[in-house]
């Protein structure tokens, strides 16, 4: 009697696998990219709290809300990679900021945050709105 010694996968065993690789694939890549996206919003609205907590830096020393330039030049703010600031308004008694990331590649892509006279309420005063949508 003669035992076969011969292991190994068949062809047919290789091609079920690679396509079960192939399936996965397909549903994981798009979870993936919108998973990057969603990092890319929270870098923009981590750069909204911080530039709120700057300014009220600011307002302490100068008794005066600052532009962007001021808080970043005074304070050395930066914002994340990425992310740019398209409108701002400073008066005295308060400010807005709108941050964006254009790399987002749907969906939201930026957030306004306003204190003071520049809230439209009080109760949007240092809220956090994200409506720029693509």
């Amino acid at each position: 009697m003669r035992v076969n010694t011969k292991k190994g996968f068949t062809l047919i065993e290789l091609l079920i696998v690679i396509v079960i690789i192939g399936i996965l694939a397909a549903i994981a890549i798009p979870k993936f990219a919108s998973t990057k996206d969603k990092a890319k919003l929270a870098s923009v609205k981590t750069d909204l709290r911080n530039y709120m907590t700057s300014e009220e830096a600011y307002f302490s020393d100068k008794a005066a809300y600052g532009t962007f330039a001021n808080v970043q030049s005074d304070l050395k703010f930066t914002l994340s990679p990425g992310n740019t600031h398209t409108t701002e308004a400073v008066d005295p008694g308060g400010w807005k900021l709108t941050v964006v990331n254009n790399s987002i590649s749907g969906g939201t892509f930026g957030c306004t945050m306003a204190a003071g006279d520049e809230a439209s309420t009080d109760s949007l005063a240092g809220v956090i709105v994200c409506d720029q949508t693509k």
